[in-house]
């Protein structure tokens, strides 16, 4: 999959971009507070994705702006498409693709793969669970889209059930309320369960043999499940209704507790990524250094998982990650991503492998010169 074309103008600081990318490596050059990770994170939200840095969309257009557009042009192994996104400050965002509007960017993120490689990617392991569970599921979503019609309704149902555990709570509803929404819950939470496991098994084995290398053969990563509600016996039978019994009954378990906090305290919203290096846990006792050689080895091991499951490799943007690494461990990345087209962010050129030749990008104020 290759960018071909790009035009931005008015996302954040950027002003009148458009340029033809190099088929292999783009290198955006200057200094900070130029544009430049800005300029990745503006084709980023083109794969239907929000911000990798959490902008919220309303930040997306200049303070002194009154509208933003982002467009692409990308070639997959079957045709060039387009896509578009529009947004001004007194209307909403148009997204559309190959010329035709779409009714959300649900289209954009079956179309566009891309992966990023950001300095915070060391949260994924020592930030929240919800981290490693946003990072899990993002990554299994690209290799099976139909995955986020359920991560969506799960969230539907446990806000509404949520918010109808208050009104119990406050005497406004009547307990046996709960129960339709503890069947839809566990319906969409088997299936996430069972997606999530797979997903981990998948990078686990990946991870392991990546970072071995990285590490020298002295250190072992293992990453593994912890479900809220099954067992990992439990993943040897296929996901099926006594799979969604159990999760149901988990939820009927736990609902008096729930009831009288106010929360939901079973399900898929309190699952875990236990993330080890030689058996102990690496959010707790990681040097900084083996944090980030960690959340490295995972991007890179969910490239790969992608590569082998496509056709088409996913574009990957590193913003402003390589200038912390020494040679070997660039050419250990640029080994892994060599048959992908690469959209790379520094201050300083010079800090990059001298053979890494391509399109440089020069930016200032939001400008490519």
């Amino acid at each position: 999959m290759l960018i071909t074309f790009a035009e931005i103008d008015g996302f954040k600081n950027l002003s009148e971009i458009s340029f033809v990318p190099d088929k292999k490596y783009n290198i955006i050059v200057g200094a900070n507070a130029q544009g430049k990770t800005n300029l990745l994170e503006a084709m980023w939200i083109l794969s239907g994705c929000k911000s990798f840095r959490g902008s919220k969309e309303k930040d997306y257009i200049a303070l002194d702006g009154n509208r933003m557009s982002a467009r692409i042009k990308i070639l997959d192994s079957v045709r060039e498409q387009k896509i578009e996104f529009d947004m001004s400050k007194n209307a909403n965002k148009v997204i559309t693709l190959n010329g035709v509007k779409q009714r959300g960017s649900r289209s954009a993120f079956d179309v566009f793969k891309c992966i990023a490689f950001i300095p915070d990617d060391v949260d994924i392991i020592k930030g929240s669970p919800e981290k490693r569970r946003n990072f899990i599921d993002m990554a299994y979503s690209q290799l099976n889209p139909s995955s986020v019609v359920h991560l969506n309704k799960s969230n539907i149902v446990l806000n509404q059930r949520n918010a109808l555990l208050k009104s119990i709570m406050q005497g406004r509803d009547k307990p046996d309320s709960l129960e339709i929404w503890d069947r839809q819950a566990a319906a969409e939470g088997a299936v996430i369960s069972y997606m999530r496991n797979d997903y981990v098994k998948k990078i686990n084995s990946i991870c392991g043999s990546l970072y071995r290398t990285i590490s020298g053969g002295s250190e072992e990563l293992e990453l593994e499940y912890r479900s809220n509600v099954y067992k990992q016996a439990d993943f040897d039978t296929p996901c099926g209704d006594e799979a969604v019994k159990k999760y149901f009954d988990k939820l009927r378990e736990s609902a008096d507790y729930d009831i009288r906090t106010g929360t939901t305290h079973t399900g898929v919203n309190r699952d875990d990524i236990l993330i080890k290096i030689n058996g102990v846990s690496a959010r707790d006792y990681g040097s900084q250094g083996q944090i980030k050689s960690v959340a490295l080895v995972m991007k890179l091991a969910q490239a790969e998982i992608f590569m082998k499951k496509s056709k088409d490799a996913p574009v990957v943007f590193l913003d402003d990650v390589m200038g912390e690494l020494d040679e070997n461990r660039q050419r250990f990345i640029f080994d892994i991503i060599r048959d992908m087209q690469v959209f790379l962010t520094t201050p300083n050129e010079s800090a990059i492998l001298p053979e890494i030749k391509g399109k440089i990008l020069r930016m200032k104020e939001g400008r490519i010169l």
